[in-house]
């Protein structure tokens, strides 16, 4: 009885067991899946996030920058190159553990410590203690400290030194000084709106150092090695290291000889117009090859952000005018109107116009300089007449017009490689009322850049085609041999026919007429076919347009028959009493050209002879024999001198005759400063007043004026020997282009 009491109490305990059995399985189950849960969660969330957080703890990884490729010039002189200078990097670890009993201090006391290394730091590299201090504080994602860190790069040796003797004085172990480069532009301000400049982290942050980054900054290396909770490298460790890539070298088509004179005369020009800005850009309009671009004021790229400019005048300081301004053409826009009405057969070379001085359109009267009368094509744009090329506005009228105007590239990008470039502004078909087409025909309304209407000029030049603008030629490297290999040639891009050879065939002929005849004679220079075309501009500010502010302009191209440079120059804001381009933008051409074919070594019948600038004679006699010389020195005259005299009394060819620089004089000496007071009457025609003033001053002959602008004639003719005293009598005439 007890026996089966036993086993029925034991029957009924086995359920109960089960049951326990049941719940701890289950438990057991939900804690292994629950378990897989979380791996897999953390496998597929978070396993990226903790791989990098390990990943910062295991290994220590340097960074290896390549060099930056060279920029050079057509003929491989250096324009910007990366000069050797130091890098300063810190083992973190090693200077952690270098701090007395780091071991027993706390993360705070450990901070406090790097604090004050940071102060020492902050002097000896001239850093700022906020910078040095934050980063020897540093701290991962993971909330520890890196093993390494940069704490300043392109540091010169001078504080390189004094880094070098903080950390023998103090035993500073973990700071690594190391090799690097910094950009260096040799030249300072030359051509600097066109290079642009590198930032602190060695990319290029204006110009081809920008639209070229890519290829010049090269492929940075590394090195990788594990290491252990100290920060050591691991023995067992073989670190992998990748080389860095050098960057390539970018090869302009800039010419340093051709941007160097034209820089000096921008230079020179913003002083005289006391202007602005000056622009000038020399071209080849048979490939787009931008040979000089200049833009004054400029900036020193060693030295770009100049202390005290705010960003906006440090933006306005680095931009590149010929590519990011617009500016309104004036006359020279009177070079569209012509091929447009052209290719459409609304005129011809023959044609006639009437000017009277004004033309109406509507109630509005609007003004020609001059009354012109009867003319025909070649006159109207020889002589810059609005009410002809009005005439020829209303031919076409808006949407033809405007639709040419988009033809030659104007409201579109030309495609430059260099960055910020301006669309410049268009205005619209619809929009466009009988005034604004009358003033758009003779050139006030649309705004364009620089590189816009060169690239349209070109095509005038080329026989019709728009070939793009571009400042790079080639990309090139050393290779192993030390032998220059070259990557990538620059392609010409567009190409585009607009208007017909014969069309642009004519319009060249038209401008050779102004620049011999008509409003450019301050450019013309005698034996060249030289074709060009001047333009003042309102300037608009703020929608309006303010009393005395005008852009000056002038195109030119040589020679006419088959083109090979063409040369843009722009006066900002020129002196108002002397701002038409005949007195500034083309004078300021035609040295640009002079000193062009000077240095091709080209003549008019294209022979390899030196061209030298015409000069005056000046008057050298009456005065010591020290101080004569000095005054054909100035002049580019040399000398031969006879006798033993203290004074000249004698010099031939006589003062006013027309030389050529390095042409000879042959002085005779006296005792006294008595001698014959002949002059032979010098040519003036094209000289400004300041020009003929300075002359007849030296001469010794008194000018009298009629008119305002250049000289269109004098009353003494040129060659004719006469007597110091005389009087001489000017007619000037200016232009409103």
């Amino acid at each position: 009885m007890t026996k089966n009491k036993k086993l029925l109490k034991n029957n009924k305990q086995a359920p109960k067991s089960r049951q326990r059995m049941l719940v701890v399985f289950g438990m057991l189950l939900f804690l292994f899946f629950g378990l897989i849960g979380r791996l897999g969660y953390i496998m597929l969330y978070s396993g990226s996030e903790l791989k990098t957080l390990a990943t910062e703890q295991w290994t220590n990884q340097i960074t290896i920058d390549a060099k930056r490729g060279k920029i050079l010039d057509t003929h491989g002189v250096s324009l910007a190159m990366s000069a050797d200078v130091y890098r300063v990097d810190l083992d973190l670890m090693t200077i952690v553990k270098n701090i007395k009993n780091y071991t027993k201090l706390s993360e705070a006391q450990i901070d406090a410590e790097l604090s004050n290394i940071a102060n020492k730091l902050a002097v000896a590299t001239g850093m700022k203690y906020e910078d040095t201090n934050k980063i020897l504080n540093s701290k991962l994602k993971s909330g520890l400290r890196p093993t390494g860190v940069n704490l300043i790069r392109r540091i010169e040796k001078e504080n390189i030194d004094k880094v070098k003797a903080l950390k023998a004085k103090d035993k500073l172990y973990g700071i690594m000084i190391s090799a690097d480069t910094r950009r260096y532009y040799p030249n300072d301000n030359f051509l600097a709106q066109v290079l642009g400049f590198t930032d602190t982290k060695g990319q290029g942050e204006n110009g081809v150092e920008l639209t070229y980054n890519t290829i010049l900054k090269g492929t940075a290396g590394k090195r990788v090695a594990e290491v252990d909770k100290e920060g050591d490298d691991l023995p067992y460790n073989s670190y992998t290291y990748t080389k860095p890539i050098d960057g390539k070298d970018l090869v302009l088509s800039i010419d340093s000889v051709v941007q160097h004179f034209s820089e000096q005369l921008a230079e020179q020009a913003l002083k005289d117009n006391k202007a602005k800005a000056i622009t000038i850009i020399v071209s080849d309009p048979n490939n787009g090859e931008i040979l000089a671009m200049v833009n004054k004021p400029d900036y020193n790229p060693n030295t770009p952000r100049t202390t005290g400019k705010t960003s906006a005048e440090l933006n306005l300081m680095w931009r590149n005018r010929s590519v990011s301004d617009a500016f309104e053409l004036g006359s020279v826009m009177k070079i569209i109107t012509a091929g447009a009405a052209m290719q459409e057969k609304l005129t011809n070379e023959n044609d006639s116009f009437d000017c009277k001085g004004f033309r109406m359109i509507g109630k509005i009267r609007i003004e020609c300089d001059g009354i012109h009368g009867k003319q025909n094509l070649v006159d109207i744009m020889k002589n810059s007449c609005n009410v002809g090329f009005m005439e020829l506005g209303q031919r076409l009228g808006s949407e033809r017009l405007n639709n040419y105007i988009k033809l030659f590239g104007f409201g579109l990008k030309t495609g430059i490689d260099l960055n910020d470039e301006t669309l410049g502004v268009v205005k619209k078909t619809e929009t466009m009322k009988p005034v604004d087409l009358a003033n758009l025909a003779f050139g006030q309304g649309d705004a364009v850049s620089y590189v816009q209407f060169l690239k349209a000029f070109n095509a005038v030049a080329n026989g019709g085609k728009m070939i793009t603008p571009h400042v790079m030629k080639a990309i090139t490297h050393v290779g192993e041999d030390e032998k220059t290999i070259t990557d990538e040639i620059y392609k010409d891009k567009d190409g585009k026919q607009i208007l017909t050879p014969e069309i642009m065939k004519s319009l060249r002929g038209q401008l050779e007429k102004v620049v011999t005849e008509g409003t450019g004679t301050s450019a013309n220079i005698e034996g060249y076919h030289i074709a060009g075309k001047t333009g003042t501009a309102e300037k608009p500010i703020n929608g309006i347009y303010p009393k005395g502010k005008y852009v000056a302009s002038f195109v030119g191209m040589v020679p006419v028959d088959k083109p090979q440079y063409t040369v843009i120059v722009s006066v900002d804001e020129p002196d108002p009493a002397k701002h038409f381009a005949a007195e500034t933008a083309a004078p300021l051409s035609k040295q640009v050209f002079l000193q062009l074919f000077n240095y091709l070594s080209l003549s008019p019948a294209g022979k390899t002879e030196s061209i030298l600038k015409d000069v005056v004679a000046p008057e050298a006699r009456g005065i010591k024999k020290a101080e004569a010389i000095k005054i054909l020195m100035d002049k580019n005259i040399t000398y031969d001198i006879e006798g033993n005299g203290e004074y000249i009394v004698g010099m031939l060819p006589l003062p006013g005759n027309l030389l050529k620089e390095g042409s000879k004089v042959k002085l005779t000496t006296g005792t006294t400063t008595s001698y014959n007071k002949i002059i032979i009457m010098p040519e003036f025609s094209g000289y400004n007043k300041e020009k003929v003033i300075e002359i007849s001053k030296n001469l010794g002959i008194n000018p009298s004026f009629k008119g305002e602008g250049v000289v269109k004639s004098q009353d003494v003719k040129a060659g004719i020997e006469v007597h110091k005293g005389n009087t001489v009598r000017f007619v000037l005439q200016k232009s409103v282009d």
